[in-house]
């Protein structure tokens, strides 16, 4: 497989299908491992994380689960490449920091992603459409247990998996899940949730996790505490939370529509027209635009359009992806232009 192959492939989470998916984008599953008695990526030296490479690497070649991926090492694509796969949720900000020795491999399908030398030697991620977080915990749990007969994993019967981060010692597990909560935010009721699911021991990030501040209406929620939790706990924990978090959701919307239905529909439309005649828009307008055509599609209010088409959309129109497909670089306002003119011809009736 070719970087560029991505271009024209939806990713398994953007397919807008699963259970809640009108809410729940995606659920992710991401376990940390690191090899035993080897200093952890930010303390080797350019021997050692050559040396970590190449034996996960040939851990990878060896795991039937993962016949179908693809390595690609970092110090070998541009800006831009790497860029792309942050994008795509396939690889995090700060792994694209300081490339040499660096790697990530990669499905065809976009279900798997390992991050090789990150913060932990290995940092492998297993992602589905709508909220499923047991069936990418039961792929992710066989990759592991793949990867384990070549590697020996940093493992202390008292403390579990050792991490760079103390806060993923334990399982090594984070479990995620991206929601969208236009109708919350709308309502105002968004800053009680969230301040509801930190008590909780939960983390909330942006579309882009670590670092990233909402946007669009996108949250990210996450477990903070992997210690002395077995893995099926932290999912069930994590269910049970966005459920009611649907459900707070579906309300909001319900409510909206009964109350102000005119004002809504008023919104959505008028987002939908924007997207379809705008000639030059910006990164954020668009998703904040494309956020309220996405609930008008799921709320049935535009339907015209399919949930899966606006969450492609969502990615498509990103600064590195619109460079990929252009084959160049672009200036800001050629972004914006460009960006203008694919969302035209995507949202063709």
């Amino acid at each position: 497989m070719k970087l560029n192959d991505l271009l024209n492939h939806t990713s398994e989470w953007l397919k807008g299908e699963g259970p809640h998916s009108d809410i729940v984008i995606s659920s992710r599953i991401r376990l940390a491992r690191n090899l035993d008695k080897v200093a952890f990526p930010h303390w080797v030296n350019k021997k050692l994380g050559e040396e970590v490479l190449k034996k996960i690497e040939e851990a990878i070649a060896n795991n039937d689960y993962l016949k179908k991926v693809t390595i690609f090492k970092l110090a070998d694509l541009d800006s831009l490449d790497k860029q792309f796969l942050v994008e795509r949720h396939l690889m995090s900000h700060e792994h694209v920091q300081k490339p040499n020795h660096k790697a990530v491999a990669i499905d065809e399908e976009e279900v798997v992603s390992i991050m090789i030398n990150e913060e932990d030697h290995i940092r492998m991620q297993v992602m589905q459409s709508g909220l499923n977080l047991f069936e990418a915990w039961n792929i992710i749990n066989k990759i592991d247990d793949g990867l384990a007969k070549d590697l020996h994993f940093a493992f202390l019967a008292d403390w579990g998996y050792l991490t760079a981060c103390p806060t993923n010692t334990g399982t090594g597990m984070r479990g995620s899940v991206m929601l969208h909560l236009p109708a919350l935010v709308m309502t105002r009721q968004i800053d009680r949730v969230l301040a509801a699911i930190s008590k909780l021991s939960f983390t909330t990030r942006g579309l882009y996790g670590e670092g990233t501040q909402a946007t669009g209406n996108f949250f990210q929620i996450s477990n903070q505490v992997s210690l002395g939790h077995s893995e099926e706990e932290i999912i069930d924990n994590i269910n049970s939370l966005i459920r009611q978090i649907v459900e707070q959701e579906n309300q909001a919307r319900q409510m909206m529509l009964n109350r102000n239905r005119a004002m809504l529909e008023d919104r959505i439309n008028r987002s939908f027209g924007i997207l379809k005649s705008a000639h030059i828009i910006s990164s954020q307008e668009t998703i904040e635009l494309l956020s309220m055509v996405r609930m008008g599609c799921d709320l049935g209010l535009i339907k015209e359009m399919n949930p899966r088409r606006i969450n492609e959309l969502f990615i498509i129109t990103q600064p590195a992806h619109l460079q990929k497909i252009e084959n160049k670089r672009l200036s800001t306002q050629e972004r914006d232009s460009q960006r203008a003119e694919i969302i035209r011809s995507r949202l063709k009736i």
